[in-house]
Protein backbone atom coordinates (compact mmCIF):
# COMPACT_ATOMS: atom_id res chain seq x y z
CA UNK A 1 0.00 0.00 0.00
CA UNK A 2 1.68 3.45 -1.16
CA UNK A 3 1.34 6.49 -1.14
CA UNK A 4 2.13 9.88 -2.94
CA UNK A 5 6.35 10.03 -3.98
CA UNK A 6 9.11 11.08 -1.80
CA UNK A 7 9.69 15.07 -2.15
CA UNK A 8 12.74 16.68 -0.97
CA UNK A 9 11.72 17.40 2.90
CA UNK A 10 10.96 13.69 2.85
CA UNK A 11 14.28 12.51 1.34
CA UNK A 12 16.01 15.02 4.49
CA UNK A 13 14.21 13.85 6.97
CA UNK A 14 14.85 10.07 5.73
CA UNK A 15 18.46 10.82 5.55
CA UNK A 16 18.78 12.00 8.95
CA UNK A 17 16.71 8.94 10.60
CA UNK A 18 18.89 6.54 9.31
CA UNK A 19 21.90 8.75 9.90
CA UNK A 20 20.58 8.72 13.66
CA UNK A 21 20.26 5.08 13.83
CA UNK A 22 23.86 4.51 11.73
CA UNK A 23 26.05 6.70 13.91
CA UNK A 24 23.92 4.95 17.40
CA UNK A 25 25.31 1.54 16.04
CA UNK A 26 28.82 2.85 16.23
CA UNK A 27 28.14 2.45 20.34
CA UNK A 28 25.31 -0.08 20.67
CA UNK A 29 26.79 -3.01 18.43
CA UNK A 30 24.96 -5.44 16.56
CA UNK A 31 21.11 -4.49 17.81
CA UNK A 32 20.22 -2.25 14.85
CA UNK A 33 16.66 -3.28 14.94
CA UNK A 34 16.22 -1.96 18.73
CA UNK A 35 18.07 1.30 17.91
CA UNK A 36 15.43 1.39 14.81
CA UNK A 37 12.94 1.14 17.11
CA UNK A 38 14.44 3.51 20.03
CA UNK A 39 14.84 5.95 17.18
CA UNK A 40 11.06 5.77 15.88
CA UNK A 41 9.92 6.62 19.63
CA UNK A 42 12.19 9.22 19.80
CA UNK A 43 10.62 10.94 16.50
CA UNK A 44 7.07 9.96 17.52
CA UNK A 45 7.60 11.87 20.36
CA UNK A 46 6.84 9.01 22.62
CA UNK A 47 8.48 7.39 25.88
CA UNK A 48 9.62 4.02 25.72
CA UNK A 49 10.21 1.09 28.89
CA UNK A 50 13.20 -0.93 28.05
CA UNK A 51 12.45 -4.45 29.99
CA UNK A 52 15.79 -6.41 30.36
CA UNK A 53 18.48 -8.02 32.23
CA UNK A 54 21.47 -6.18 33.49
CA UNK A 55 24.47 -5.55 31.68
CA UNK A 56 22.96 -5.41 28.42
CA UNK A 57 23.31 -1.88 27.28
CA UNK A 58 20.07 0.14 28.69
CA UNK A 59 21.50 2.92 29.77
CA UNK A 60 24.52 3.34 27.17
CA UNK A 61 21.52 3.04 24.63
CA UNK A 62 20.09 6.16 25.72
CA UNK A 63 23.46 7.97 26.72
CA UNK A 64 24.44 7.51 22.87
CA UNK A 65 20.92 9.03 21.70
CA UNK A 66 21.74 11.86 24.06
CA UNK A 67 24.90 12.57 22.09
CA UNK A 68 23.52 12.84 18.30
CA UNK A 69 21.66 16.09 18.94
CA UNK A 70 23.40 19.02 19.82
CA UNK A 71 22.85 21.24 22.47
CA UNK A 72 20.75 18.36 24.43
CA UNK A 73 20.40 18.16 27.89
CA UNK A 74 20.77 14.73 29.35
CA UNK A 75 19.73 13.78 32.82
CA UNK A 76 20.07 9.85 34.93
CA UNK A 77 17.68 9.49 37.60
CA UNK A 78 18.33 6.39 39.65
CA UNK A 79 15.40 5.24 41.27
CA UNK A 80 15.38 3.77 44.79
CA UNK A 81 12.85 2.98 47.50
CA UNK A 82 14.17 6.33 49.27
CA UNK A 83 13.27 8.73 46.91
CA UNK A 84 10.50 11.69 46.93
CA UNK A 85 8.73 13.08 44.37
CA UNK A 86 10.46 16.47 44.46
CA UNK A 87 13.22 14.64 43.75
CA UNK A 88 12.40 14.15 40.46
CA UNK A 89 10.01 17.46 39.75
CA UNK A 90 12.13 19.99 41.39
CA UNK A 91 10.94 22.30 44.54
CA UNK A 92 9.92 26.06 44.86
CA UNK A 93 12.46 27.65 47.84
CA UNK A 94 12.07 30.60 49.68
CA UNK A 95 14.96 33.03 48.62
CA UNK A 96 15.00 35.71 51.73
CA UNK A 97 17.13 37.74 49.23
CA UNK A 98 13.94 38.66 46.70
CA UNK A 99 11.32 37.77 49.49
CA UNK A 100 10.11 35.26 47.07
CA UNK A 101 9.62 31.18 46.01
CA UNK A 102 12.07 30.26 43.37
CA UNK A 103 12.39 27.13 41.68
CA UNK A 104 15.38 24.99 42.41
CA UNK A 105 14.88 22.40 39.13
CA UNK A 106 14.67 18.76 39.45
CA UNK A 107 16.45 16.34 36.59
CA UNK A 108 12.48 15.83 34.53
CA UNK A 109 13.91 19.59 33.86
CA UNK A 110 15.77 17.96 30.78
CA UNK A 111 16.02 17.15 27.22
CA UNK A 112 16.54 13.32 27.65
CA UNK A 113 15.48 11.33 30.72
CA UNK A 114 17.04 8.21 31.89
CA UNK A 115 14.43 6.82 34.99
CA UNK A 116 17.01 4.52 35.70
CA UNK A 117 15.23 0.96 37.42
CA UNK A 118 11.99 2.60 37.64
CA UNK A 119 10.27 -0.03 39.58
CA UNK A 120 12.57 0.42 42.53
CA UNK A 121 10.42 3.23 43.82
CA UNK A 122 6.95 3.76 45.09
CA UNK A 123 3.69 4.53 43.21
CA UNK A 124 3.32 8.27 44.65
CA UNK A 125 7.28 9.07 43.38
CA UNK A 126 6.57 6.77 40.24
CA UNK A 127 3.28 8.93 39.08
CA UNK A 128 5.48 12.47 39.46
CA UNK A 129 6.78 11.64 36.12
CA UNK A 130 2.83 11.08 35.22
CA UNK A 131 1.95 14.41 33.96
CA UNK A 132 5.62 15.60 32.56
CA UNK A 133 5.46 12.62 30.10
CA UNK A 134 1.39 13.18 29.25
CA UNK A 135 1.46 16.53 28.82
CA UNK A 136 4.87 18.12 28.80
CA UNK A 137 4.83 20.01 31.88
CA UNK A 138 5.34 19.85 35.47
CA UNK A 139 3.15 21.55 38.15
CA UNK A 140 5.29 22.81 41.59
CA UNK A 141 3.36 24.24 44.14
CA UNK A 142 0.48 26.51 42.26
CA UNK A 143 2.39 27.01 39.51
CA UNK A 144 3.20 25.10 35.86
CA UNK A 145 6.34 25.17 34.15
CA UNK A 146 5.43 23.72 30.35
CA UNK A 147 8.25 22.27 28.38
CA UNK A 148 9.42 23.00 25.25
CA UNK A 149 11.40 21.33 22.74
CA UNK A 150 12.77 17.70 22.70
CA UNK A 151 11.57 16.00 25.44
CA UNK A 152 11.60 11.98 25.77
CA UNK A 153 12.01 10.14 28.40
CA UNK A 154 13.54 6.17 28.69
CA UNK A 155 12.74 4.20 31.88
CA UNK A 156 14.38 1.29 32.61
CA UNK A 157 13.47 -2.32 34.73
CA UNK A 158 15.07 -5.64 35.81
CA UNK A 159 12.60 -8.42 34.60
CA UNK A 160 14.06 -10.72 36.99
CA UNK A 161 14.32 -9.23 40.76
CA UNK A 162 10.61 -8.83 41.96
CA UNK A 163 11.99 -8.02 45.68
CA UNK A 164 11.71 -4.83 46.76
CA UNK A 165 10.09 -3.87 43.76
CA UNK A 166 7.14 -1.49 42.79
CA UNK A 167 5.05 -2.76 39.72
CA UNK A 168 3.83 0.20 36.92
CA UNK A 169 0.65 0.92 37.50
CA UNK A 170 -1.40 0.80 34.12
CA UNK A 171 -1.91 4.74 34.04
CA UNK A 172 1.95 4.52 34.18
CA UNK A 173 2.19 2.02 31.61
CA UNK A 174 -0.20 3.32 29.13
CA UNK A 175 2.19 6.42 28.54
CA UNK A 176 4.94 4.67 27.26
CA UNK A 177 4.92 4.15 23.48
CA UNK A 178 6.40 1.35 23.55
CA UNK A 179 8.17 -1.47 25.81
CA UNK A 180 11.46 -2.80 24.48
CA UNK A 181 13.83 -5.45 24.98
CA UNK A 182 17.43 -5.34 24.11
CA UNK A 183 18.61 -8.93 24.69
CA UNK A 184 21.89 -11.02 24.70
CA UNK A 185 24.25 -9.66 21.81
CA UNK A 186 25.40 -12.24 18.91
CA UNK A 187 28.89 -14.04 19.40
CA UNK A 188 30.10 -11.78 16.53
CA UNK A 189 29.34 -8.42 18.34
CA UNK A 190 29.78 -9.93 21.50
CA UNK A 191 33.25 -10.29 20.59
CA UNK A 192 33.71 -6.69 19.29
CA UNK A 193 32.15 -5.27 22.58
CA UNK A 194 34.55 -6.99 24.31
CA UNK A 195 37.37 -5.80 22.35
CA UNK A 196 36.84 -2.10 21.98
CA UNK A 197 34.98 -1.62 25.17
CA UNK A 198 32.70 0.75 22.74
CA UNK A 199 30.51 2.73 25.97
CA UNK A 200 34.23 3.56 27.26
CA UNK A 201 36.36 4.63 24.24
CA UNK A 202 33.75 5.51 21.40
CA UNK A 203 30.55 6.90 23.05
CA UNK A 204 32.16 10.58 24.20
CA UNK A 205 33.47 10.38 21.11
CA UNK A 206 30.06 10.64 19.20
CA UNK A 207 29.95 13.92 17.60
CA UNK A 208 26.63 15.51 17.20
CA UNK A 209 24.84 15.16 13.98
CA UNK A 210 22.31 17.58 13.89
CA UNK A 211 21.09 20.69 15.89
CA UNK A 212 17.59 20.09 17.65
CA UNK A 213 15.65 22.02 15.07
CA UNK A 214 16.52 19.87 12.25
CA UNK A 215 14.72 17.05 14.79
CA UNK A 216 11.87 18.90 15.39
CA UNK A 217 11.46 19.23 11.63
CA UNK A 218 12.00 15.26 11.24
CA UNK A 219 9.19 15.13 14.04
CA UNK A 220 7.25 17.31 11.95
CA UNK A 221 7.76 15.27 9.10
CA UNK A 222 6.15 12.26 10.69
CA UNK A 223 2.66 13.32 10.76
CA UNK A 224 2.60 13.23 6.76
CA UNK A 225 3.31 10.26 6.38
CA UNK A 226 0.81 8.46 4.26
CA UNK A 227 -1.36 5.58 6.35
CA UNK A 228 -3.96 4.31 4.21
CA UNK A 229 -7.79 4.49 5.80
CA UNK A 230 -7.77 0.28 5.25
CA UNK A 231 -4.69 0.24 8.01
CA UNK A 232 -6.43 2.65 10.18
CA UNK A 233 -9.43 0.34 10.39
CA UNK A 234 -7.63 -2.56 11.14
CA UNK A 235 -5.58 -1.01 14.13
CA UNK A 236 -9.61 -0.36 15.39
CA UNK A 237 -10.28 -3.95 14.84
CA UNK A 238 -7.10 -4.67 16.53
CA UNK A 239 -7.99 -2.78 19.61
CA UNK A 240 -11.54 -4.11 19.61
CA UNK A 241 -11.00 -7.90 19.22
CA UNK A 242 -8.43 -7.20 22.84
CA UNK A 243 -11.38 -5.51 24.29
CA UNK A 244 -13.64 -8.85 23.47
CA UNK A 245 -11.34 -11.67 23.90
CA UNK A 246 -12.01 -13.98 26.90
CA UNK A 247 -8.19 -14.11 27.89
CA UNK A 248 -8.34 -10.53 28.42
CA UNK A 249 -9.06 -8.17 31.30
CA UNK A 250 -8.11 -5.57 30.32
CA UNK A 251 -7.61 -4.17 26.43
CA UNK A 252 -6.50 -1.72 24.25
CA UNK A 253 -8.33 2.19 24.84
CA UNK A 254 -8.30 4.25 21.25
CA UNK A 255 -4.95 6.06 22.69
CA UNK A 256 -3.14 2.82 22.30
CA UNK A 257 -5.06 3.03 18.48
CA UNK A 258 -3.55 6.06 18.13
CA UNK A 259 -0.12 5.64 19.62
CA UNK A 260 0.29 2.58 17.04
CA UNK A 261 -0.11 4.34 13.93
CA UNK A 262 1.64 7.68 15.16
CA UNK A 263 4.85 4.87 15.77
CA UNK A 264 4.15 3.26 12.16
CA UNK A 265 4.43 6.55 10.74
CA UNK A 266 7.77 7.05 12.43
CA UNK A 267 9.14 3.50 12.03
CA UNK A 268 8.14 4.00 7.69
CA UNK A 269 10.41 7.23 7.93
CA UNK A 270 12.84 5.41 9.94
CA UNK A 271 12.62 2.70 7.37
CA UNK A 272 13.02 4.75 4.47
CA UNK A 273 9.50 5.47 3.93
CA UNK A 274 6.60 7.84 3.56
CA UNK A 275 3.88 5.58 3.60
CA UNK A 276 2.99 2.69 6.03
CA UNK A 277 2.97 -0.24 5.18
CA UNK A 278 0.90 -3.83 6.35
CA UNK A 279 4.25 -5.06 7.63
CA UNK A 280 4.65 -1.90 9.99
CA UNK A 281 1.65 -3.03 12.04
CA UNK A 282 2.52 -6.63 12.09
CA UNK A 283 6.26 -5.50 13.50
CA UNK A 284 5.21 -2.67 16.15
CA UNK A 285 1.60 -4.20 16.97
CA UNK A 286 3.03 -6.27 20.01
CA UNK A 287 5.60 -3.29 21.27
CA UNK A 288 2.87 -1.02 20.94
CA UNK A 289 0.38 -2.38 22.41
CA UNK A 290 0.98 -5.39 24.66
CA UNK A 291 1.56 -3.62 27.91
CA UNK A 292 -1.53 -1.94 27.55
CA UNK A 293 -3.41 -4.93 27.80
CA UNK A 294 -4.22 -6.92 31.50
CA UNK A 295 -5.09 -10.58 30.89
CA UNK A 296 -7.33 -12.95 32.88
CA UNK A 297 -4.16 -15.56 33.78
CA UNK A 298 -0.35 -14.12 33.77
CA UNK A 299 0.91 -17.02 32.64
CA UNK A 300 -0.74 -16.08 29.06
CA UNK A 301 1.69 -13.78 27.07
CA UNK A 302 -0.23 -10.24 25.46
CA UNK A 303 2.73 -9.90 22.63
CA UNK A 304 1.35 -13.83 21.32
CA UNK A 305 -1.82 -12.48 21.34
CA UNK A 306 -1.45 -9.32 19.52
CA UNK A 307 0.73 -10.71 17.23
CA UNK A 308 -2.44 -13.50 16.23
CA UNK A 309 -5.29 -10.97 16.16
CA UNK A 310 -3.06 -8.81 14.25
CA UNK A 311 -2.19 -11.58 11.17
CA UNK A 312 -5.83 -12.50 11.56
CA UNK A 313 -6.85 -8.70 10.88
CA UNK A 314 -4.15 -8.14 8.63
CA UNK A 315 -5.65 -11.21 6.40
CA UNK A 316 -9.00 -9.17 6.53
CA UNK A 317 -7.83 -6.05 4.74
CA UNK A 318 -9.64 -5.37 1.52
CA UNK A 319 -7.58 -5.37 -1.98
Amino acid sequence: MQGKESNLSFDNAIRLASKIVDHMSLVIKGKREFLQYLTTAFLAEGHVLIEDLPGTGKTTAVKTMSHIVRDLDFKRIQFTPDLLPYDITGVEVWDPSSSSFILKKGPVFANIILADEINRTTAKVQSALLEVMAEKQVTIGSRTYPFEGIFFVAATENPIEFEGTYPLPEAQKDRFLMKLSIGYPDEESEFEIIKTNPSKNILNKVLPICEPQEIQEVIESVDSVFCDDRLIHCVINIAKKTRTHSSVEMGVSPRGSLMLIKACRAYALVLGRDYVIDQDLITLAPLVLSHRMRMKNVKKSAENLIMEVTSLEIQKIPH
